[in-house]
């Protein structure tokens, strides 16, 4: 048996000839629940960053809006519902994704394979982040570490030899200790990467991580499959994944920004899972129960244990905006 390393078996899995987000016959909504698939609460909260961030602009003649990782263009699609007129007007949405173009998308949205140049305006990244590919590394009886080799079909690991001097640089800095760490450097580049493309504006990564003190010694390492958790076997049959280390991601940058959890950022822009007031259901039932409705979905979005955990890392670049 053979085995190669975690990151360069899954940028093939996910991104090579065949690849599980490059196969135009399903998309990522097929597979797993992100709050863009969850709510259009999730997409109307955005918008209101959207027209935050075009207000504190100045309203320019052009409003990027490029969404990182945009599976098929959901997210891009209802915020050009949502927005008014004015910006829709002057918005130039993007769709950064691997995938070739969907049919029957919205022809004002661009779509390409990379982060443009310039961006001035809003750039966002759902659930992007944990989907570049890392490598793993593990602590040997002697205390060093050692590369994670995986088989390729069967994801079936072996430990293969020392670790990188660059990956014991990035782990003892961001996840000490003994145990299994997913190595976030990559992540740290393509979102400092990202984030330098933006002139000026803001940048938005939502997605599910974890910071130094609160590390899993286990690892995070998963695949989906038809909405199913199964076995990270990286053959291109399912989504591999891991959870994102933001603290480290967001120094990577080198631009101040904000860490909250998504719960509280989207309280903070009016989703809120109370229930409506029962009086409503006796003066109009039918208002109730779409007032019903909607407070489980921002309840999906906001659970402490689900969606609401996520992370929402916020960087302003030459404007003053408070996430919240």
């Amino acid at each position: 048996m053979t085995g190669i390393g975690w990151r360069l078996a899954t940028q093939s899995a996910l991104y090579g000839a065949g690849g599980f987000f490059v196969r135009p016959a399903d998309g990522p909504g097929d597979h797993f629940r992100t709050s863009v698939h969850a709510s259009p609460l999730f997409a109307r909260a955005l918008a209101q960053v959207v027209e935050r961030v075009d207000a504190a602009l100045g309203r320019p003649e052009r409003f990027d809006l490029v969404d990182v990782g945009a599976g098929r263009g959901e997210l891009l699609t209802a915020l050009c519902l949502m927005l008014p007129a004015d910006l829709v007007a002057r918005v130039r949405p993007v769709g950064v994704e691997m995938a070739p173009r969907p049919t029957g998308l919205d022809g004002r949205i661009h779509w390409r394979r990379d982060v443009p140049e310039e961006v001035t305006g809003l750039l966002v990244a759902t659930e992007w982040l944990d989907n570049v590919p890392l490598d793993v590394v593990e602590t040997d009886a002697g205390g060093r570490l050692r590369k994670v080799l995986v088989d390729r079909h069967t994801g079936v690991e072996t430990i293969g030899g020392p670790a990188d001097p660059a990956e014991v640089f990035w782990a003892a800095r961001w996840w000490p200790g003994p145990g299994r760490v997913e190595i976030g450097a990559a992540r740290d580049a393509a979102w400092a990467d990202a984030v330098d493309r933006v002139r000026l504006g803001a940048a938005l990564c939502v997605d599910y991580g974890h910071r130094k003190d609160e590390r899993p010694p286990l690892g995070t390492l998963a695949g989906f499959r038809a909405g199913r958790q199964v076995p990270p076997v990286p053959d291109g049959s399912c989504d591999v994944t891991a959870h994102v280390a933001v603290d480290s991601a967001a120094l990577a940058t080198g631009v101040p920004g904000e860490l909250v959890r998504q719960r509280d950022a989207l309280r903070a822009l009016g989703v809120s899972g109370a229930r409506p007031s029962l009086s409503l259901a006796g003066s109009d039932p039918a208002a109730y129960l779409r007032a019903l409705s909607g407070a489980g979905e921002a309840a999906e979005l906001t659970s402490a244990t689900g969606l609401g955990a996520h992370w929402w890392l916020w960087h302003p670049i030459g404007i003053d905006l408070p996430l919240t």
